[in-house]
């Protein structure tokens, strides 16, 4: 691979110094790295950067690392485009874009496939590919903006993969679509979600305290979670549950815990009344997903009439809870659903 030649992967700091080992003078990094944040997509685009830097980045292999549109499926319900991305390797990750009426948003992906195992999503199916580099993952955003035709004003790191299992990167592609002499997108509307790597959370707390977290919970207790789970055999319950307060408690940032309800598993009102208890008179915020079901897997998606006792229990007991609008669904783009093509 060589990623280490994606200019979208360099920060303006290493983009200048670049510029200048080739030649040319400072101020060209700046040009080339606002280029990059409109989303040109070739060298030729950036008009007013001298030919001969321009020759002088091809010669020494330097390249523009969005990735190439392989297919796409639009929503009939809702308009939700899914894009099935192909990098220069080979490797295929899909993302989605949604329209909402506080602005548009992208789902992306932090990992070619996902090692964690969670026996409800399709991500998991086959393992971990490789990760995705910081550049990648900012491709994944310029490709889709362009693609569109339309700005992206949110965005979600909850496709394929764990980023917490990916942290560098992830943490270099939030500075990199942060900066203001690029893409310049406030990091209050960037979210982050994890199935709860302890450590990741700590100190993401105290790296990017203005990014919002998402925990993938999907379980009132360790019993359950151990069983959908696997990274619970190494974080418990009890643990996670103890980070996420240190973690509210450091940043006054509330976290969402996602929370996918799952016929005859998790979506009781014992269930609800558990989770309540633990998650009552501090900052948090239930985000109830009824599960997208995915084709290979066993389990089934909680009736309507579960989904509205669940939440009902929950809001009796002081807890802020939404049932998420679920969007693609006909096309496979939904929570849960995405998976590397081939």
């Amino acid at each position: 691979m060589d990623n280490d030649r994606n200019l979208l992967s360099l920060s303006a700091q290493e983009l200048a110094e670049l510029v200048t080992r080739l030649g040319d003078k400072k101020f060209r990094a700046d040009q080339i790295f606002g280029w990059l944040g409109k989303g040109a997509a070739s060298l030729d685009e950036m008009t007013n950067v001298p030919l001969a830097l321009r020759n002088a980045l091809t010669d020494a292999g330097y390249y523009i690392g969005q990735p190439d549109v392989i297919t796409e499926q639009i929503s009939k319900t809702d308009g939700t485009r899914k894009c099935l991305y192909g990098f220069r390797d080979g490797a295929r990750v899909e993302s989605v874009f949604m329209k909402y009426s506080y602005g548009n948003s992208i789902c992306i992906s932090s990992q070619v496939g996902c090692r964690m195992g969670c026996t409800f999503c399709a991500s998991t199916i086959g393992g971990k590919e490789r990760d995705l580099t910081s550049g990648e993952m900012l491709g994944e955003v310029l490709r889709m903006r362009r693609h569109t035709g339309e700005d992206i004003n949110h965005v979600v790191i909850m496709g394929m993969g764990e980023p917490f299992d990916n942290y560098e990167e992830v943490a270099g592609f939030l500075r990199l679509i942060n900066s203001p002499k690029g893409v310049n997108l406030s990091l209050r509307n960037v979210t982050v979600s994890t199935c709860g790597i302890i450590p990741m959370i700590r100190r993401f707390g105290e790296e990017f305290p203005q990014v919002n977290l998402a925990v993938s919970l999907h379980a009132p207790n360790d019993e359950i979670r151990r069983r959908t789970m696997p990274v619970a055999k190494k974080y418990p319950f009890s643990d996670l549950i103890r980070a996420c307060r240190e973690y509210t408690d450091r940043t006054h940032r509330r976290i969402t815990f996602e929370y996918a309800l799952i016929r005859d598993v998790n979506d009781s009102k014992e269930n609800a009344r558990e989770l309540a208890e633990n998650l009552r008179g501090w900052l948090t915020h239930v985000n109830l997903i009824p599960l997208n079901e995915v084709r290979g897997r066993e389990y089934r998606t909680s009736e309507g009439t579960s989904v509205l006792q669940f939440r009902k229990e929950l809001e009796d007991r002081g807890i802020a809870v939404t049932v998420r609008r679920t969007l693609g669904s006909d096309i496979d783009a939904a929570c849960g659903q995405l998976r590397a093509g081939r």
